[in-house]
């Protein structure tokens, strides 16, 4: 008792001098190791998984997956885990920063565990024959190849219901295609998991939250409880106009075809009185990605990275070239310094407009926390959702009627119909969504991870979520969708970075709450239309905020940045004048489709 007592009396000494411990000391060590070799592997590894990205062939699926299984052996080294335990058994005596690189590493570990080197390998195998499958899938429509942006051009402007269902079905038959390989994946996934204790897949990647799965349904659920009498009545009205527009009876659930997402997950395009394409016909997308870029910089940022503009792929591929891409828009932080690239297919509309806003977020999100105070392992985002949250509240101020007069999108004397924005703005890029992510999305990868959903429901699981969260169903009614389509894995994430949807459900109640701090706190401007531009006390907290990492607890972090939990307050009350007016509107009529 009497050597202990000396032992702790000497650490409380050293703690209370500034001097680090010998366990300190020898954490240190370890860090500096992983560190350096979590980095230079990790850009081996972007580099390659961005070649097979940007140019589908299989030499570039090959070297992908060699280069993944060399970053796996490292990340999932067994001496690197046993060593990260060793160290984590004794947390109280590390610092909150050692003990947070700790836990990230064995996070990492998890992914591609060396204790089996077998299972990750034909686990990086399988999900690089996934990837390469998605990337270079020829979608095809009466006969002719077209790409994805082809598909959405005819959801977004056909009116034909013939038209819309051929081209909505084109964009399923990815499903069969990607399903052996789906099926594959999810013993996989889950058996990596369970190497390092984790129940299942989904558990471990919510584990980044530091949250159990049913904690973060539970997270879900409510958010949904909390805004589901805002969500049915906009079913309610959408179904209303959608049946007038089509001349077609009011259904209960929405047919899928009608609405212009392929997912139903974003209904926008309904009210005309909010449509901006026409201030878009005269620009380019090179200046739309510019235009972006300038967002960041008025506040403060610094220009991108010249190599960003050199590295990155921007813009479809050249008809002809030959050249298959990848479609989904993303951002990448290739070597966790400063070579940073964006993937997008952008041009001249209002939706690559937010969604360039939103990508370039993810960069400048990478700039300010790329420094020496951040160590590689903690540069991310505090939990997975802030990056997305923080894309998605700049693509939020981006749409606002202020600042796109600001920077001569909108003509000086252009006059808002403010309702009419705030319906579009619910409907594309906020309400709809979180029942798709919070719900669909959420709840089915559940299923095949946590409860090992057998492949031969899978079809009609994700139809009954997306029937009872959602309100919508198939282009031909219920039960149209066999078990010979697999309508899940046409959506991207579901494939190469799954369960995921539920941090994208985070980030659009985050961005709400965020956007409200700066409108109400900063700028002194109503939420609903305010204008970012040039404020560099905006940029200011911006700054504070992203340039941590993951150092810090995320839920610290938010309440000391906004002075509240994670909470869906301030996306009730910016569409509350909206719901009133909805109220009224569907007076008379069923609310919903029960």
């Amino acid at each position: 008792m009497k050597r202990l007592s000396t032992l702790w009396f000497g650490f409380l000494l050293a703690f209370a001098a500034g001097a680090a411990t010998p366990l300190q000391e020898r954490a240190d060590r370890f860090l500096a190791v992983v560190n350096a070799g979590f980095q230079a592997l990790y850009r081996v590894n972007s580099e390659a998984q961005w070649a097979a990205a940007t140019d589908v062939k299989p030499v570039n699926d090959a070297a992908s997956e060699a280069a993944g299984k060399a970053y796996a052996a490292f990340n999932g080294n067994p001496a690197i885990i046993s060593e990260a335990k060793a160290l984590l058994a004794q947390r109280l005596e590390l610092t909150e920063l050692q003990v947070r690189q700790l836990e990230r590493a064995l996070l990492n570990a998890a992914e591609g565990p060396m204790t089996d080197p077998d299972l990750v390998n034909r686990r990086i195998t399988a999900e690089t024959a996934q990837n390469s499958a998605l990337n270079g899938f020829q979608f095809r429509l009466r006969g002719s190849n077209v790409v994805a942006n082809d598909l959405d051009r005819v959801l977004s402007k056909v009116t034909d219901l013939a038209e819309r269902r051929a081209a909505w079905e084109a964009s399923k038959l990815t499903g069969p295609a990607l399903k052996p390989g789906l099926v594959k994946l999810q013993g996989l996934r889950n058996g990596v998991a369970r190497e390092l204790g984790h129940s299942n897949y989904f558990s471990l990647q919510v584990a980044g939250y530091g949250m159990t799965a049913d904690e973060m349904l539970k997270l879900n659920d409510e958010f949904l409880l909390e805004l589901r009498p805002l969500y049915l009545q906009l079913h309610t009205w959408a179904k209303h106009k959608l049946a007038a527009k089509y001349g077609q009876p009011v259904p209960d659930r929405i047919p899928a075809h009608w609405i212009n997402n392929r997912w139903s997950q974003e209904w926008g395009g309904l009210v005309e009185a909010a449509s901006l394409d026409r201030f878009f016909t005269n620009r380019t997308p090179e200046s739309i990605t510019k235009t972006a870029e300038q967002f960041y910089v008025g506040l403060g940022f610094p220009l991108l990275p010249k190599t960003f503009w050199s590295r990155s792929d921007l813009f479809p591929a050249a008809e002809g070239s030959g050249r298959l891409k990848n479609s989904h828009a993303s951002c990448w932080h290739v070597d966790l310094k400063d070579d940073i690239r964006s993937l997008m297919s952008v041009e001249a509309n209002p939706w690559w407009f937010y969604t360039a806003h939103h990508e370039l977020g993810h960069g400048y999100y990478f700039m300010a926390y790329t420094r020496s105070e951040v160590p590689p392992l903690l540069r991310t985002g505090a939990n997975p959702a802030f990056h997305e949250g923080i894309g998605e509240q700049i693509a939020l101020a981006a749409g606002q009627t202020p600042y796109l007069k600001t920077v001569g999108v909108l003509p000086a004397d252009y006059q808002e119909d403010q309702t009419a924005t705030l319906l579009e703005t619910a409907l594309s890029h906020a309400v709809p969504f979180l029942f798709w992510a919070s719900g669909t999305m959420t709840h089915w990868e559940h299923d095949l991870y946590a409860k090992d959903l057998p492949a031969s429901e899978y079809n009609a699981r994700w139809w009954r979520y997306v029937a009872d969260f959602q309100g919508v169903e198939p282009p031909a009614g219920p039960g149209t969708r066999g078990e010979e389509f697999c309508d899940a894995a046409t959506k991207t994430h579901i494939n190469d970075n799954p369960a995921y949807y539920y941090s994208y459900a985070i980030a659009t109640v985050q961005k709400f709450q965020i956007h409200d701090h700066i409108a109400r706190r900063i700028l002194h401007q109503p939420p609903q239309s305010c204008d970012y531009a040039g404020n560099k006390e905006v940029g200011d907290f911006l700054k504070k905020f992203l340039s941590v990492g993951a150092t810090r607890d995320w839920r610290q972090l938010l309440r000391e940045a906004t002075g509240e939990d994670l909470s869906t307050r301030a996306m009730k009350e910016y569409f509350a004048p909206l719901q009133k007016w909805l109220e009224k509107e569907n007076a008379g009529r069923k609310i919903g489709w029960e």
